[in-house]
Formats: C-alpha cells, sequence, structure tokens
C-alpha cells in the first residue's frame, strides 16, 4: 500500500502545516498560527513569501509590518491577548531582518509568550558563498548570523533538508503550546531548502489539535501546602502573571473569598483581582503600595502563584523581613516554584488554587488581621485619588493626573499598554485594574518600542475592544514605524503620548544613584558641553500625523480628559499628545528599595552620598533559606 503525498516546496508545506494546527483547552478549541508578520528579502521573498501568496488570505493571513522587532512585539501582544492559546508566525530575510528578531525574541521567551520565528538563512548547499549579508566565520562554517536567536529562543532548529521540516515543525509546536516551556521559538530556513521541492506524506497536513494541559496538584505538595497556610498568623498572596495565563482569577477570587488571604500583584500579575475588591492590596515590590509593601515586610508565609520572583517584586530581596517568614510557590514551572527555598505546588495555577480552596474549607485569617490590611488599602485608595486629581483643571497636567485623567475616560475592558521609562511604577501603584486583561504591562524585558505594536497585536485578538499604547517621548522615538500598520490596517489603537524631554524613570534612578542626571535628558548642549541647554524643538505629535494618525493635542488638565474621550469614541487611530509638569512631583515615592550598585570610590558628592545610601539598604538584603 503506497503513502498519499503531496509536491510542495518547504515553504509551502510549512505554511500548510502551519495552517491546521490547533490548541485546546478546556473544551475550547483556538487556531495555534493565526497569521504571520513578514517583511521580505532575498532570504525569504521567493520561499514563505511566494507560499504565503500563494496560499492565499484564507489559508494564512499575512501582515506587513515595518520593522521586525516591533513584529515579534505585535505578535507578542496578540498572543497574551489570548492567553497564550493563539499565536502569529513572523518571517524575514537572512541578515539584519533577522538579527532585529532578536530583543523580540528575548522578550517573549523571558514573558514566556510563544512567537513563532521564520529567519531565511544562508545556503545550505553552499553553491552561492559568501552571499549578501553572510557572516564568515573562519572556524565555524556552519554559523550564520541567526544563532544569536539560539539563547534567546525555547527551541532552535536550522532545517537544511525539506524532511528535516517534519520532526522540526512538530517540535516547534510542541514548545509553542506547553505552558512550561513556551516562549519564542526560532525555524532558521536557509533560502535554498525553502525553495526546494519534496513529497510530503498527506498526514503532515492533517489537522492537529495540542491539548494544553492543566497538572493538578500533587497531593503530598498539596496537604504541605495546607498545613502551612493554615498555621500562618499573615499570609500574604503574591499574584504573577501565571493566574492569567491560566484563566485563574475566579478560582483566586474563591480562596480568598473563602480565606480572607490578601492579594499584592506582580506587573504581570496585576489585575488578577478587580481593584476594589476588599483583599487586593495592588502592586508588590519596588513598585508597589505602602499597605502591600507593609503587609509584605510582616508576611509570615508568602504564597507565590504563577510569578518568578523579580528583583522588583522582591525588592531585591529586602522586603520578606519577618524572620519567620516561609514561602510556598504554586508554579505550573518546577524551577520558579522551587525558588526562595519554597514548599512547592508544581501544577496548573487555577486547578491549583480550586485545590487550596477546597483542602482548606472552613479556614480564615485572623478578623484584626483582615481589618489592618483593609484600613491599609483604605489609606492607599486616598493616595491614588491624590495623585489623579488636578485642584486646577486648567492646568498643566503631572504625569500622575494624566493616568487620572485615563482613568475616568477608560470602560471595564479597556486594555492599557506599557513597558518601560517611568510609567510603570506609577502605573503599578496606582492603577485601578477593573478586569483581568486591562493592565498590559510588559515588565520582564521592560522593552522600549514595545507599546505601540503590541497594542496592534492586542486590537488584532480583540477587535472591539478600546486599545492603549501609552509611551513617553524617549520610548515613541524608538519604535513609531507600526503606526503606518495600524493605519493600514484601519486598527483603531489609541496612542496616549506624553512628552517630558528625555528619558524620566532612568534621570530619577540617576539622581538617586548619583549619576546627577548624566545623558538622560533630551536638550540642546550647553557653552560647558553638557545636554544641559533649552528643550529641542521636536514636534512628536506633527509625527504621528504624517504617519497617518488622527491627532489631538491637549494642553490642560480638561483638554486632556476630553480628548482621550474623543479618541476612545474614534474608529480611526488617534494620537493623543500631552506636555506634562515635571516640576511638581506627584507621584508617591517608592515604598521599596531596588539595588542598582553605586560606584564605591567616587569624588563627586552626590555619588558619595549615595553610596552611603546603598550601604544602609544593602544590609537588609537576606537570601531565604
Amino acid at each position: 500500500m503506497s503513502t498519499r503525498t503531496r509536491r510542495l516546496t518547504v515553504a509551502q508545506a510549512l505554511v500548510q502545516f502551519l495552517s491546521v494546527q490547533y490548541t485546546e483547552r478546556d473544551g475550547v478549541r483556538h487556531r495555534l498560527i493565526a497569521g504571520t508578520w513578514g517583511i521580505f528579502g532575498h532570504g525569504n521573498v521567493a520561499g514563505v513569501g511566494q507560499a504565503l501568496l500563494e496560499a492565499g488570505e484564507d489559508t494564512m493571513p499575512y501582515h506587513q509590518g515595518r520593522n521586525e522587532q516591533a513584529m515579534v512585539h505585535a505578535a507578542v501582544g496578540y498572543a497574551r491577548q489570548l492567553d497564550r492559546l493563539s499565536a502569529q508566525a513572523v518571517t524575514t530575510s537572512i541578515g539584519p531582518g533577522a538579527t532585529n528578531l532578536v530583543t523580540g525574541a528575548a522578550l517573549a521567551t523571558i514573558n514566556r509568550l510563544p512567537v513563532l520565528l521564520l529567519p531565511g538563512d544562508y545556503f545550505a548547499t553552499r553553491a552561492a558563498d559568501p552571499l549578501l549579508q553572510q557572516l564568515e566565520h573562519p572556524v565555524e562554517a556552519d554559523l550564520s548570523v541567526n544563532d544569536t536567536l539560539r539563547p534567546v529562543s525555547r527551541y532552535f532548529d536550522r532545517v537544511t533538508r525539506p524532511e528535516a521540516l517534519i520532526p522540526s515543525a512538530l517540535n516547534a509546536m510542541r514548545v509553542l503550546t506547553d505552558p512550561v516551556e513556551t516562549g519564542a521559538v526560532t525555524l532558521a530556513l536557509p533560502q535554498d531548502v525553502q525553495a526546494e521541492a519534496y513529497d510530503w506524506p498527506e498526514e503532515f497536513f492533517a489537522e492537529r489539535v495540542w491539548h494544553v494541559r492543566r497538572p493538578a496538584p500533587d497531593p503530598y505538595e498539596l496537604a504541605e501546602a495546607v498545613a502551612a497556610i493554615r498555621a500562618a498568623e499573615r499570609p500574604l498572596i503574591v499574584a504573577g502573571g501565571g493566574v492569567h495565563h491560566s484563566k485563574a482569577e475566579e478560582a483566586l477570587k474563591a480562596l480568598v473569598d473563602a480565606t480572607g488571604i490578601p492579594v499584592a500583584s506582580t506587573q504581570a500579575g496585576k489585575g488578577s483581582l478587580r481593584y476594589d475588591h476588599p483583599a487586593d492590596l495592588g502592586g508588590i515590590g519596588h513598585t508597589g503600595t505602602e499597605v502591600s509593601d507593609d503587609i509584605a515586610r510582616t508576611a509570615d508565609l508568602v504564597i507565590g502563584v504563577g510569578t518568578r520572583y523579580t528583583d522588583f517584586t522582591t525588592a531585591s530581596h529586602t522586603l520578606f523581613q519577618n524572620p519567620d517568614v516561609r514561602f510556598v510557590n504554586l508554579n505550573i514551572t518546577a524551577f520558579d516554584a522551587h525558588k526562595l527555598a519554597a514548599r512547592t505546588l508544581v501544577c496548573d495555577a487555577r486547578a491549583g488554587l480550586t485545590a487550596l480552596t477546597e483542602a482548606l474549607s472552613g479556614h480564615r485569617v485572623n478578623s484584626v488581621y483582615e481589618a489592618a490590611y483593609r484600613a491599609g488599602k483604605d489609606r492607599w485608595e486616598q493616595v491614588v485619588d491624590a495623585a489623579f486629581t488636578a485642584a486646577d483643571e486648567n492646568a498643566v497636567p503631572t504625569q500622575t493626573q494624566v493616568l487620572g485623567a485615563l482613568d475616568s475616560v477608560v470602560g471595564d475592558d479597556d486594555v492599557v499598554i506599557n513597558a518601560a521609562g517611568s510609567l510603570p511604577g506609577d502605573l503599578h501603584k496606582l492603577w485601578r485594574s477593573r478586569s483581568p486583561r486591562q493592565y498590559h504591562l510588559e515588565y520582564g524585558y521592560s522593552c522600549m518600542g514595545y507599546e505601540i505594536p503590541a497594542a496592534i497585536g492586542v486590537q488584532q485578538a480583540t477587535p472591539d475592544t478600546p486599545v492603549w499604547a501609552l509611551v513617553g517621548d524617549g520610548t515613541y522615538l524608538m519604535m513609531p514605524t507600526e503606526i503606518v500598520t495600524a493605519v493600514q490596517e484601519g486598527l483603531p489603537v489609541n496612542l496616549l503620548l506624553i512628552q517630558n524631554h528625555g528619558y524620566a524613570s532612568i534621570g530619577g534612578l540617576s539622581e538617586s544613584v548619583g549619576g546627577e542626571r548624566f545623558g538622560t535628558a533630551y536638550r540642546y548642549r550647553a557653552a560647558d558641553g553638557t545636554f544641559s541647554g533649552a528643550p529641542l524643538p521636536v514636534d512628536l505629535a506633527a509625527n504621528a500625523a504624517s504617519l497617518g494618525m488622527d491627532v489631538l493635542r491637549a494642553k490642560t488638565v480638561s483638554e486632556l480628559r476630553e480628548a482621550l474621550a474623543m479618541a476612545r469614541a474614534s474608529d480611526r487611530p488617534t494620537c493623543v499628545h500631552v506636555e506634562t509638569d515635571t516640576a511638581t512631583p506627584t507621584a508617591p515615592p517608592a515604598e521599596a528599595w531596588w539595588d542598582v550598585p553605586v560606584a564605591e570610590t567616587a569624588s563627586r558628592e552626590a555619588a558619595v552620598q549615595a553610596r552611603e545610601e546603598y550601604d544602609r539598604q544593602v544590609a537588609d538584603r537576606r537570601r531565604h533559606l
């Protein structure tokens, strides 16, 4: 009996294969690779490019990008919005197009978000050697620039023979759909192999459904965790991004409602509870709220749910100061569950939280503890009100008042996207998350330039959702290119562009560590050669308009609120531009430390004083063993 085959090029076969891959979780099926972003050059135009053209939009939708890094950001935003159950592919030529993928790949892998990268590669046959853009290594002839993607990919393969695509493509799907392993997956495709024909078995193109599992907790680990929680007097839950990825928000709420254990959130986990839930303490760590960090300092048990415990969350290991503090970590990834010498609960977040709720039946924290954290939460809400509210509606707004104006305009299902600068700190402390997907902060890699392309990905994933990309002038100048894509595709993303003439976040950090804001302002050079002259005459609103956006300029708080409402009601990509008052501080100070090493010896007084403060703070660091 002969096996039926189909003669296609490698690129054509890959596109057909990707078009019939699906995920399934909780009985709901999703298309795994929902579309492909691409910029074409000699390394992929006749291979993947031709295959996409031949397949057509019904088989594999194509999205045209302007920058390779930005295409990855858009795909990551798409995957995050859809709980990692659906993803997108990105194809580029060999050369700078391929190396431009590295930053986006690092962001995807660090944040545990799936994206499939399909860069072109050198000729497998070496027929044209060296070809345009080839890196010739003197002792490793098989090395290409795509090897820069190896350390930032969860799976990497170079497909040097047509038949090698079959196991490689299957492994790629396995990693993309595995909640433990997922991240950037790279299949490097030599350009001659892309165009080579092969007789493919028809089974390769059959629909394939990848089940996304929800592993239950081990009974022994569950019993240990329950005993620890029952014995704790001041337990605290730290909710990370895994709560959202597992769609475990309702399970978390059920546990909290039953036990009264308060919840503090990482940047990725914010919104795990609605902001007005009495047990939601807001952000934790260096950019956390006062109540959250106060409770963390005295907690005798910290229950991490889907968190990686980054240095911002632990305040560089200075936050959890109770001498008897212990940790229980619920995480689908054993690598993260074992952090901080914790009792582990290696399982799916929703399955684990549900099991904990059942096993803790009848248990509740002490009423005095519950009253104390609720009172702290009420005090913090007054801080938020003060930061959001302007005494003069006709004044230039501060950055926190910009957030207050946005807060007054958005609906429960709007998505607010940010990644870098001073905004993540203000948002983590102050933003009132009203739904699980509203708060979209990329803070694993904190990549300037992520926001605008990610907004496009989110808008593609949920077309009827108002989406806001929040950027300062520094971030905007990094990557405004995908504005053109939003205009081309008719995606009504909203851009809130805050002009503060420089790198506000790093400027403040520089001042605190003795760097005296060196190199952080966007200004002319002064007579002494420093960048301390007048602000640059840059009109970023005009730039956004030149790229096709509708632009609304706001000079006062009242004008800003009106402009935001108009942008939200528009069906076109719209930019709201506002210059902020940087002289009037309205953001609450950091409630916990962050370790940024300071010069141990220096002649300038600012650095000497900063080092003295550093030595005081670092003395509180502890290793949790």
